[in-house]
């Protein structure tokens, strides 16, 4: 039976890979068709009059010759091509770009800025999706993006006179000065700090603007340069952990183009005062008022990247000795169990339909306690039948006495779910969580609250987690 699921799986990667592949080719050639159909709208209309007749095809060479000496020597000059030019900008822009050319803040400078202009997003997902949209959407002449196959089809089609120039590749310290080189603007809307960092560092090194957003469940953060040194490892939450509202990362990537037009566009006669200060704006979307502007401090005299003192250089990032993953730390998947404290989902399993090798007995709903980590929004939406849930947030809260193992403030009581697993002395204890990692700090913590009385009593974890009874055990248990 695993060989006909490790069979099915590959070639569930394979078919997906191929459909990935014929997505690329399909944005890839609706993008050149959009090109072609650019140019023969640009291409004149065929004319009766022999003066219009392409000379380059179906006319002899000497012919050809003979009727151009004559244009060149009779017909009056006219001027150049951009003399005879009526208006700065095409008919179709004045139309699509009309009711931002009309507020003084645009104009007709501030649209020829933006027509020329080029601006490099890296990320397009949460973030750099609505971003680019908006800048497509105001004529940014060229936009540069990485992740690109469903964005060039939608950016073509929202605006197909901007250029699209797509980067199919993970940014490295050793490529980012290269990419970064041609654009006069960079939008960070990646989701991880050591890419934030690269990405700073390049900017500051080619003295280009960037324009850097963030959000996490529902509250979010545009900024520039306010980080000096990493987060700890631990504290940087993933979307996929923490939770994202959609509209959130929305709001953020749509005023990072706002950001990036205000930027490309900006009129020194409107500007309110010579040097605006650093600000860091925030956004919480459940705060009154939602938004709130903090005042930054002015360049550190130390900083590693924009000071006199700087110790980053063009060749220490073109070399590859700048290890961002290394500056930033990574997390490794938590370990703090041994083997024998562990129990793979399929056992499990076995454990809550056959004999209990802990007590010997035939399995029962209430032979055994499986106690579910997840926080309490998060039990709501999915469980295993028979489990109780105890927030890690509870659990971590609990305060050990180190000299006998005891809770900590004997005038305060124990919580409840410390008690309530102190009645039960008889019964092992299993513990889960959504990924296997906080159900291995729940035990060890269980034990040092003495609930496994001296090791009498088993506390384990399920290796792996919900995503692992739903990979090996139950294939329906909802997924998110």
């Amino acid at each position: 039976m695993t060989g006909i699921l490790d069979s099915l799986r590959q070639q569930i990667a394979s078919h997906e890979a191929a459909l990935q592949d014929l997505r690329q080719q399909l944005a890839e050639a609706e993008h050149n068709h959009h090109q072609q159909e650019k140019v023969l709208r640009q291409k004149p209309k065929l004319s009766s009059d022999p003066l219009d007749h392409d000379m380059n095809f179906g006319v002899p060479d000497d012919f050809r010759s003979e009727i151009f000496a004559i244009l060149d020597t009779e017909a009056p000059t006219s001027g150049s091509v951009d003399e005879q030019r009526r208006w700065p900008l095409d008919s179709n822009e004045y139309k699509r770009y009309g009711r931002q050319l009309i507020m003084p803040e645009i104009g007709l400078q501030g649209q020829l800025k933006l027509r020329d202009a080029k601006v490099l997003i890296v990320g397009m997902g949460g973030l750099g999706c609505p971003a680019a949209a908006y800048l497509a959407g105001a004529g940014v002449a060229r936009v540069g993006m990485t992740k690109v196959e469903s964005a060039m089809v939608a950016l073509s089609s929202l605006n197909p006179t901007v250029k699209l120039s797509p980067h199919k590749s993970r940014l490295t310290p050793d490529t980012a000065l290269e990419t970064f080189r041609n654009y006069d603007m960079v939008l960070d809307c990646t989701d991880n700090p050591a890419t934030r960092y690269l990405i700073s560092d390049a900017c500051v090194l080619l003295g280009k603007t960037l324009v850097s957003a963030s959000a996490l469940r529902i509250d979010g953060q545009l900024m520039v340069c306010i980080f000096p040194k990493p987060p700890p490892p631990e504290s940087v939450v993933s979307c996929g952990d923490g939770g994202i509202l959609g509209p959130v990362v929305g709001v953020m990537g749509v005023l990072q183009a706002l950001e990036a037009i205000k930027v490309l566009t900006k009129r020194p006669d409107l500007t309110t005062s010579p040097s605006e200060p650093p600000s860091l704006l925030l956004f919480s979307a459940y705060s009154n008022p939602m938004f709130r502007s903090i005042r930054l401090r002015t360049r550190k005299p130390k900083c590693a990247a924009c000071s006199s003192q700087s110790t980053i250089t063009p060749e220490a990032l073109n070399s590859g000795s700048l290890d961002y993953v290394q500056f930033c730390g990574s997390i490794n998947p938590v370990e703090a169990l041994s083997p024998q404290e562990r129990i793979s989902a399929e056992s499990y399993a076995k454990i809550r339909s056959g004999v209990n090798p802990f007590t010997g007995t035939v399995s029962r709903k209430d032979s055994h306690i499986l106690v579910d980590t997840r926080e309490a929004v998060q039990f709501e939406l999915c469980s295993i039948d028979g489990s109780r849930n105890v927030p890690f947030s509870q659990v971590s809260a609990a305060r050990i006495d180190s000299s006998n193992g005891s809770y900590d403030n004997m005038d305060v009581e124990e919580p409840l779910w410390v008690q309530d697993l102190r009645q039960q002395p008889e019964k092992p204890i299993f513990v889960v969580c959504r990924l296997g990692n906080d159900s291995q700090l729940a035990v060890k913590k269980m034990k040092a609250l003495g609930l496994d009385y001296g090791g009498k009593r088993f506390i384990g974890d399920v290796r792996g987690g919900l995503r692992a009874w739903k990979e090996t055990v139950d294939q329906d248990f909802p997924e998110y």
